[in-house]
């Protein structure tokens, strides 16, 4: 049976660095939308938006593909924004790698801190990734966003220090 922990979160929420830290403590690979989709604008280039959403996606089917050739019994962490997509696609990639337990981190701030921390980073992002323009649109789908649900989940406020210890316990209460 293979396991995968979904950190869930809109942009700059602050999944990734929650699931850097659970990915450590657990031993676990990690595997991040971010790095998959910076790897193909390196090779492949930039675009607009619809192109910036089309490698998207098809990092989205490249992390499950790379998953289904994991052994039996692992785990992965896989860091991701799961609402860009229709559910049916992520229970379609789930079903094709053999994913039998699937668990759900949501990671949330308020939308105005969201904004800022997405504007505050944009220097140092890879110029593939939506611009300042983005930040209004950003802030108001924080305001919606919420967890798949389909799972047992674990809520992260990302405004507070993050409870690892509680985190791993839910982890292994899943076992």
């Amino acid at each position: 049976m293979k396991r995968v922990l979904l950190v869930n979160g809109v942009p700059a929420s602050g999944k990734s660095s929650v699931a850097r830290v659970l990915a450590q403590a657990g031993g676990w690979p990690l595997l991040t939308l971010d790095t998959v989709k910076e790897a193909l604008f390196a090779h492949l280039g930039t675009g607009d938006r619809d192109y910036n959403r089309l490698l998207g996606k098809a990092s989205y089917q490249a992390i499950f593909a790379l998953i289904g050739d994991f052994p039996e019994g692992s785990t992965a962490v896989v860091d991701a924004w799961f609402g860009f997509q229709p559910t049916d696609v992520l229970n379609t990639h789930l079903e094709k790698a053999k994913i039998s337990r699937v668990a759900e981190v949501w990671c949330h701030a308020p939308p105005a801190v969201i904004g800022k921390r997405y504007g505050s980073r944009l220097s140092k992002r890879h110029a593939g990734h939506l611009g300042e323009s983005y930040v209004p649109e950003l802030i108001e789908l924080a305001g919606r966003a919420a967890p798949l649900g389909a799972w047992p989940l674990f809520r992260v406020d990302t405004t507070r220090p993050l409870d690892l210890p509680g985190l791993m316990d839910w982890v292994e209460s899943l076992q």
